[in-house]
């Protein structure tokens, strides 16, 4: 049996972190999910994914993301039941998340601080902080080992990893 599932979404709002009575961490959120085509309008519709994390993970997604922040969820697709406070069964389905990914850095909620969409190029606006990163010898520092002087670079097939 398969049961897995990839997401890539925004935050709808910040994750709720609780403690169950013998000390686990859980993590609950909502994942607004883009569907990859527009309706009749040519307006683009979303999802909302009910997601839950637990223990560390939870904890680091409490700590590092909040409303508006692009993960991507890597779990478990998983129904469950309770009785609501009317005596009327519920069921829930939900996104058991084995793995959170932080996609932007803390705290650019959909605006990559310093970076514009080309994978991380530095943007063309801030340029200061490109050539404060320069050395001496006018070579960019090692924070960056493919930012070199606009020359080719010799790569053979042995130096990839497939």
């Amino acid at each position: 049996m398969i049961n897995r599932v990839v997401l890539v979404g925004r935050l709808t709002k910040d994750p709720e972190l609780r403690y169950t009575p013998s000390g686990v961490a859980v993590a609950n959120f909502t994942l607004a999910v883009n569907r990859p085509f527009t309706n009749q309008q040519g307006e683009r519709e979303a999802d909302f994914i009910q997601i839950v994390v637990w223990r560390r993970q939870a904890e680091n997604t409490a700590n590092f993301v909040g409303k508006g922040s692009l993960v991507g969820i890597d779990g478990r697709l998983q129904t469950r039941s309770f009785d609501n406070n009317e005596g009327r069964r519920v069921f829930m389905t939900e996104v058991v998340g084995d793995s959170v990914q932080f996609l932007e850095p803390k705290g650019s909620k959909g605006q990559s601080a310093g970076m514009n969409n080309n994978f991380g190029s530095p943007n063309p606006n801030n340029q200061t902080n490109y050539q404060q990163n320069q050395t001496s010898n006018n070579r960019p520092s090692d924070s960056d080992p493919f930012a070199d002087d606009g020359k080719p670079i010799d790569i053979t097939d042995d130096d990839l990893p497939f």
